[in-house]
């Protein structure tokens, strides 16, 4: 199957854990119900994101929110990108994301790798390290589509992340996000395009929808950018065309031109899978 529907979630994250869930069910439902068969949700989005929400609402996987992700992905039939949720495990907290195949089964578990701990003066300070612990594996899966490599928001800083999914065979990067009203507006969709123009994949992004209220306030614009680098705001729903981005990598053959003789980007273990 040269193409395939993807769709992008984004959702309102309230202080209530149960209608989060239901929301995002329900949203699931209806994107499997207009052909999607990949989702992706936002970080996490069964919680408010800061720093003094993640122990209250972290659970254990598998738990409640994991076990209404794999419900929903078996009820539908979708490969469910799971967006993140606070993970306790062995008295350490993570933002994790749990994917789950089409028949409910949990297929990967992607702890964010690099922490998002940022000071830009007098517009924001952050610091996830404060209460999460970062994760440490690549994390890769197969569908019958293509490879997909998943990252977690500020992971998607880090071009080398990206081009080692890349010379992995990953067709698809996805990055469940929260970029905030600072970094937003400068960097989320420019950081995407970078992503699928450097190494000529397509880049889809989830963020919670923006709230006014909320202590840390969401930029949105939830995105898909195809290999050529261009973007389709807020989707919801984006056909991925791999025929399209086999064109592009034998129109502008990149990764024959990489001089190896002169520089390389490795990965020092094999990405979880």
């Amino acid at each position: 199957m040269s193409k395939f529907r993807l769709a992008v979630v984004q959702l309102q994250v309230t202080s209530v854990k149960a209608d989060n869930l239901s929301r995002a069910r329900r949203l699931v439902l209806q994107a499997a119900g207009q052909g999607s068969k990949v989702v992706l949700l936002p970080e996490c989005f069964n919680s408010p994101y800061g720093t003094s929400f993640f122990s209250d609402y972290a659970e254990k996987i598998p738990g409640e929110s994991t076990q209404m992700l794999s419900e929903a992905a078996k009820e539908n039939q979708v490969y469910l990108v799971g967006g993140s949720i606070p993970e306790e495990d062995g008295g350490k907290l993570y933002n994790t994301c749990a994917v789950f195949g089409p028949g409910g089964e949990m297929i990967l578990k992607h702890r964010k790798i690099h922490l998002f701990d940022i000071n830009v003066p007098g517009k924001i300070c952050f610091q996830e390290s404060e209460t999460l612990s970062p994760g440490n594996s690549l994390s890769t899966f197969d569908t019958p589509f293509c490879k997909v490599g998943v990252g977690i928001c500020y992971d998607m800083r880090f071009a080398e992340l990206a081009q080692v999914y890349s010379r992995e065979g990953c067709q698809l990067l996805v990055y469940p996000g929260a970029f905030n009203m600072t970094t937003g507006p400068a960097h989320w969709e420019l950081l995407q395009r970078g992503r699928a123009v450097d190494n000529q994949v397509y880049v889809a992004t989830a963020s919670p929808a923006r709230d006014e209220a909320a202590s840390y306030v969401a930029w949105g614009h939830s995105t898909v950018v195809n290999p050529s680098g261009s973007a389709a705001l807020t989707p919801p729903l984006c056909v991925a065309d791999l025929q399209y981005l086999s064109d592009i990598r034998r129109q502008i053959p990149i990764t024959a031109q990489r001089r190896d003789d002169l520089y390389s980007v490795t990965s020092v273990q094999e990405a979880s899978g």
